[in-house]
Order: structure tokens, then C-alpha cells, then sequence
């Protein structure tokens, strides 16, 4: 196992922001984990996992040991008439392992393509597009206790799977410095459900924030497979083309077809991705924005409440182009902040935040609502 001191962290990171690691591990396989666990030159300091840095936001050099994910490999692991069950190493690069599936004749995923990142972190951020989120295809997942060096297991209850969210991105509050439950390795405890709103509810002491690592991802491709078209751009191409039964590798083609037109490639622009959430509001603030703004973008979800498209109330403020230092809003996508900067005169992680919470403060003015960044600000 490689460890680096002083590494730049500028191409780790797809927003482009100058930053330096105190120290790197390349992290390939488990038992580099439980080799960082047990040397004590590590021992109680602090740790950050790094997947494809598609989703943070750098605001300063990272003091902590950055453990950088790049454990490999695809397969099948098992076969029954219902489901294809894929396991991805969380290094591997997630559209590869979306082209892979497609190419192999296994569908499933192929409305989640060209999303940036790395399979391990998809669970984390529960990343979604085009109809279809990472639990509605998720089996389970292996991962490490940073504090113990223990191996242990996920399913998708134990992932307390909801919007952009997880057990991985709340704080271990009430075990900080004890150990995970005793039968996190051979069947995790059942998280509890919030039976008002279907969401799930995590115990304050079942946060994974910074304690485990993921290692590999296992994904339930269904069986007999059925193409998810309901999203507006994918029943549009439907009609523009008239082909109304299209299979994997079509609905693969539009989608990264689609997102190329609509957002900007992190190697060309950096950014982030979508930067904030679509907020959720009830039926009763929907119409009482509507009576404001009839044309604002909204869908109606399964548990009664209503989605707004956040890139809409953004563009409706009027910062669709806009930039504050070397920030800016994108040009067609007011969903995503850029990096106007490059090579040693890149963004700062401090503009960036500057520019968003300018957004958040003019959303939350003219129309009442709070949004929530999705990246890692850290």
C-alpha cells in the first residue's frame, strides 16, 4: 500500500479546487484498511475516504489521512429467474460499470449513465436520475470500520436509503469511539421506519459518517427487465424517434445523450454535478407558490408531497450565468456551479460556498424555500 505526504488533491477532486492532503493512501483492497487501522502511526487520527471527488466541495488543505478508494473489479456473483445480482469493487469508475452491465446484456442501470463518481460512493449520495435512484437496483455492500478494521455487511434497510441520502452521511453521534453493533458483520440490525411518510428513520447512534469505508457494491439487475420511461426527456425521445419499445442500450445512448446536452463535463468545467436538492413541499405551498409563479417546474410524489426543480427556482432569481470570483452558475443548467478558473487560478472552495449560499438566500426570498447543497462541504 502506497502512502503519499503533501499531495495535491486538484485532479482528485472534479470541481478542480486547489487543495493538498497532509497524507494519501491508495487504498486497493480491504486489508490496506485494517493496515492503516493497525499501525499506530495512525492510530486516533483523523481519516477521509476519497471515491471519484465528484461530489465535495474543498474549502482548505485536508489535515486528515485521505484514504483514497480504488479497489477494482466486476462480476456476476449470482443468477436467478427475478434478478442478476453485479458486485463493482467501490473504485470502479460508476459509468463504467453501468456501460458494462449494458454491454453484457444486463439491464437495469441504464438510466443511471454517465453520472460521475465511483460505485462506492453511489450509496452513499443514493445518486438517482431519469426515473430510476441507486436503491430501487441495490442489494447490499460491503464495508470496513474505520475505528475496529472489521469487515461488515449492508442491505438496502441497513443503508437507510432516501433522497441524496444514507446512513453514510449522518455522524455516528451517540457510539463515537465505541464499536459498531456486534452483529453489523452478520446481519445488521433492522433500521426503523418512519411509518408517517414511508422515509427511513435512523437511530442517532447508526450514523456512518466517517467510519466506514466501502469496499464493494453488489446490484439487483431485475428479471423480466422493463425499460423505466416515465421521466419528461426520455418519453420525449420516445416520440422524436418513434421508437416506443427502445431497449438497454438505447435508453443508455439517450441518457448520455441527454446529460451532455444539458450539463458540463467535470474534465472540460469543473463542478460538482446537481449542487443543490430539489426541495419537497406539501400540496398546500405548492398552490400557494403557483398562484405566484404558474409556470414553476413541479412533480407530484408517491407519499403525497410535491417535488420543485431547484435549477428552475434558481434560473427564476435570475443567476443562470452568473458568477461570483471565479464561481459561476452554468450557462444552460442553473442546477450546476462551475469553475470559472483553471490550473493554479482555479475556484476556491470559499467562492464556491460564497456563491451558494448568494442562491440560497435569494431562493429563500422570493419563494420561501431553504436549499440544501447535495455535495460533501468539507
Amino acid at each position: 500500500m502506497l502512502v503519499e505526504k503533501n499531495v495535491p488533491l486538484q485532479p482528485y477532486n472534479t470541481f478542480g479546487i486547489v487543495a493538498r492532503a497532509q497524507s494519501l493512501a491508495h487504498i486497493a483492497a480491504e486489508d490496506d484498511v485494517r493496515a492503516i487501522v493497525d499501525d499506530p502511526r495512525w492510530r486516533g487520527e483523523p481519516r477521509f475516504v476519497l471515491g471519484g471527488g465528484s461530489n465535495i466541495v474543498l474549502t482548505g488543505d485536508l489535515r486528515a489521512l485521505v484514504l483514497k478508494v480504488e479497489i477494482r473489479g466486476l462480476r456476476v456473483v449470482d443468477e436467478t429467474p427475478h434478478a442478476v445480482i453485479v458486485e463493482a469493487g467501490a473504485g470502479e469508475a460508476w459509468h463504467e460499470v453501468v456501460r458494462w452491465t449494458v454491454a453484457h446484456g444486463l439491464p437495469g442501470l441504464e438510466n443511471l449513465a454517465l453520472i460521475p463518481g465511483t460505485a462506492g460512493a453511489a450509496p452513499v449520495q443514493n445518486i438517482g436520475a431519469y426515473g430510476v435512484e441507486l436503491q430501487d437496483r441495490f442489494e447490499s455492500l460491503d464495508a470496513v470500520d474505520l475505528l475496529t478494521g472489521r469487515s461488515f455487511t449492508l442491505d438496502a434497510a441497513q443503508c437507510a436509503f432516501g433522497y441524496r441520502d444514507s446512513v453514510f452521511k449522518h455522524a455516528p453521534e451517540a457510539q463515537a469511539g465505541g464499536a459498531l453493533p456486534r452483529n453489523m458483520g452478520d446481519g445488521a440490525p433492522m433500521l426503523p421506519r418512519n411509518m408517517g411518510d414511508g422515509a427511513p428513520m435512523l437511530p442517532r447512534n447508526m450514523g456512518l459518517a466517517g467510519r466506514a469505508l466501502i469496499t464493494r457494491v453488489r446490484l439487483r439487475l431485475p428479471r423480466p427487465w422493463r425499460p423505466e420511461l416515465g421521466y419528461l426527456d426520455l418519453a420525449r425521445r420516445c416520440a422524436q424517434t418513434g421508437i416506443a419499445h427502445p431497449g438497454a442500450q438505447q435508453i443508455f445512448d439517450w441518457v448520455c445523450a441527454i446529460r451532455r446536452a444539458k450539463l458540463p463535463d467535470p474534465a472540460v468545467v469543473g463542478n460538482a454535478g446537481s449542487f443543490f436538492k430539489n426541495p419537497s413541499v406539501t400540496p398546500e405551498q405548492c398552490a400557494d407558490i403557483i398562484e405566484r409563479e404558474p409556470k414553476i417546474v413541479h412533480y407530484p410524489m408517491p407519499d403525497g408531497s410535491v417535488k420543485l426543480a431547484a435549477g428552475w427556482l434558481i434560473d427564476a432569481c435570475g443567476w443562470k450565468g452568473k458568477s461570483v470570483g471565479k464561481a459561476g452558475v452554468h450557462e444552460r443548467q442553473a442546477l450546476v456551479l462551475v469553475n470559472r478558473g483553471s490550473g493554479a487560478d482555479s475556484v476556491s472552495g470559499g467562492e464556491v460556498m460564497t456563491l451558494a449560499r448568494a442562491i440560497q438566500t435569494s431562493v429563500y426570498e422570493r419563494f420561501g424555500i431553504l436549499l440544501e447543497p447535495e455535495p460533501v462541504v468539507v
